[in-house]
């Protein structure tokens, strides 16, 4: 049970005793200790209180009250107590914070079995640039939860990655499968968006630098890769040994009962080499038998199939594959599912938000940049596949439901730039977007 107004702080030390754990004991709270020292430990739970000198020319006493201790290394109590107080602060230093995760970490599953309803606020009395976005990823990785979400890939050893990794760190992603490999330099694209495309509903163009992926292989995957219950092949065209294995990578993901996704992207290795051939996903037609949903945008949909018009670029994808989803920027997408995994679905229409549409119409200041949108799209579809496969058994999923995550996602992308949002706070992208994707519901409902 949750202790009303109980505070436990880890680091017995000058911050923790003369600072958090004065201005707490001072406002009523029960403040419990959490060191290494047994001499400080046995004496907090003798005594139950210390004293606070504050050097003045005429020097000031606090009397500290109700405070006991615990020791570090019986991980059992330490569980107990991360399990049932009110708060919980840190003041441990840069070198000791990382050695904490673990039990903190056991303490807030207990919690949170416990007490699914009361999270634990944490104080992060440290001075350690990042401290939230550090203590936010360690945790992620030690406590995954129902769906813990990895990336694996490829950069360059250079300034680039350095950078990249210091912003992914910030998410609740699993990087430690991004890999920096060989000597060639980070992959980048070139993107350049015009928003005043299309009457304001943007466009780009782009530039690419394959670099450091062309050294990415299959062998680098490791086997915790197809240890999922879904995997996304995102973008794979620009992993140009991953693409020409695809087919036998899907294979090895369905002998381990994996939901597949293929995400494509612009083939630009394949479109060099070949103009105005069809671009192979490994071997095309062994592949689309293993994709269970396939998404793609107009243009791809039609260099993949090697067709000239989108009816008979969607036809060629009903013959040969499961489900499949073509956006087409700001016009309506395009979905299919034979019922494999979602409920049968003939060849449907779905429309872009009108929610997005109007708000970036009527406000201009909000008008970002599209690059992004479509890798939120995928992302709101898997987030869905996730969820459904909580509840639902396959072949019953509900391709509607997962569109309507999808399109909000995207269409919540624009408003920002890059495609990728930084949390403060958890859960807070998908309020967010929970917004969107309720009023898309509704606007696609049957009047």
């Amino acid at each position: 049970m949750i202790e009303a107004k109980k505070i436990i702080i880890f680091g017995a030390g000058k911050i923790g005793r003369s600072f958090i754990g004065q201005l707490f004991s001072r406002s009523g709270y029960k403040v419990v200790f959490i060191d290494v020292s047994e001499i400080i430990i046995n004496e907090l739970n003798r005594r139950n209180r210390y004293e606070v000198v504050i050097r003045t020319e005429r020097d000031k006493i606090i009397e500290i009250s109700n405070v006991s201790g615990i020791n570090a290394f019986d991980t059992e109590a330490v569980v107990n107590e991360i399990a049932s107080c009110s708060l919980m602060a840190t003041c441990v230093g840069k070198n000791t914070l990382p050695r904490i995760f673990p039990v903190l970490a056991k303490g807030i599953e207990k919690r949170f079995t416990l007490q699914p309803g009361f999270p634990l606020d944490i104080i992060l009395a440290e001075n350690i640039r990042d401290a939230g976005a550090q203590i936010r990823s360690e945790l992620t990785a030690l406590l995954g939860s129902e769906f813990q979400v990895s990336f694996y890939g490829s950069a360059g050893n250079d300034e680039i990655a350095r950078k990249i990794f210091k912003m992914v760190k910030k998410t609740p992603l699993n990087i430690s499968n991004y890999k920096k490999v060989g000597d060639k330099p980070t992959s980048f694209t070139d993107v350049f968006s015009d928003s005043t495309f299309n009457d304001g509903q943007g466009e780009r163009t782009f530039v690419n630098n394959i670099g450091a992926a062309w050294d990415y292989t299959p062998e680098m995957l490791s086997s915790d890769f197809f240890d999922a219950r879904i995997i996304c092949f995102g973008g794979t065209a620009l992993l140009p040994q991953i693409h020409d294995n695809l087919t036998q990578l899907l294979k090895t993901a369905k002998e381990n009962n994996c939901i597949t996704v293929v995400n494509t992207v612009f083939d630009f290795h394949n479109e060099k080499n070949a103009p105005g051939d069809p671009w192979p996903l490994g071997d095309t037609e062994k592949s689309l038998k293993l994709i269970d949903v396939l998404i793609m945008d107009l243009e791809e949909a039609l260099k993949i199939s090697g067709q000239r018009t989108i009816n008979k670029a969607i036809k060629y994808f009903q013959q040969r594959g499961s489900s499949f989803i073509i956006t087409n920027g700001s016009e309506d997408s395009i979905a299919y599912s034979n019922g494999a995994l979602f409920q049968k679905l003939e060849v449907t229409k779905f429309p872009v938000s009108k929610k997005v549409l109007n708000e970036l119409r009527d406000n201009v200041h909000l008008k970002g940049d599209t690059t992004g949108c479509g890798d939120n799209f995928a992302g709101g579809i898997i987030a869905s596949l996730a969820w459904q496969l909580k509840s639902k058994e396959i072949g019953n999923f509900d391709l509607p439901e997962a569109l309507s995550w999808a399109i909000a996602s995207g269409g919540y992308a624009c408003y920002y730039i890059g495609g990728t949002y930084f949390e403060k706070n958890s859960n807070e992208k998908f309020e967010k977007v929970k917004k969107y994707q309720v009023e898309y519901q509704n606007q696609i409902q049957p009047k």
